[in-house]
């Protein structure tokens, strides 16, 4: 994949050593875990209910491909609190890689938050992974604008 020489958000966001790490099926436990920043969780258990959100965000995005019934604020909330106990571009790598087809889905509430990178590398099976290529869905785009 060719990568455009500019991009307008990558003066926000430097390519880190962070990014380069590759992200896959065999490392995803322990690339989730080595980049919890939770501070005040002591526990497995809080870990696996904050990654558990990513299943929760699979699923309200596959009943609004189904049903066109979109639970915008909750998917924000669950997106919200995974910014939290992760750095925005780790975030943004692990909910790529979860959930990469339903990326045209995930995007606008990533770019709502301000937390996107141009870029993301080493994502499961894809190299560079040019984030502004992934198309929108326009639904999603207009309840997010009403927010």
């Amino acid at each position: 994949m060719r990568l455009p020489t500019t991009h307008s958000r990558e003066q926000h966001y430097p390519v880190s050593n962070v990014n380069i790490e590759p992200l896959n099926d065999n490392n995803f436990i322990l690339f989730a875990a080595r980049h919890y920043n939770a501070k005040l969780c002591a526990s497995t258990s809080e870990f696996e209910e904050d990654i558990s959100r990513i299943k929760y965000i699979r699923k309200l995005i596959t009943r609004y491909q189904q049903s066109n019934i979109l639970k915008e604020r909750l998917i924000l909330n669950h997106i919200i609190i995974l910014n939290n106990v992760y750095d925005p571009e780790i975030c943004c790598k692990i909910l790529l890689f979860k959930l990469i087809d339903q990326a045209k889905y995930i995007k606008p509430f990533l770019i709502f938050l301000n937390v996107l990178p141009p870029r993301l590398f080493r994502v499961g099976d894809i190299d560079i992974l040019d984030t502004d290529i992934i198309e929108m869905d326009q639904g999603i785009v207009e309840a997010l604008r009403k927010i």
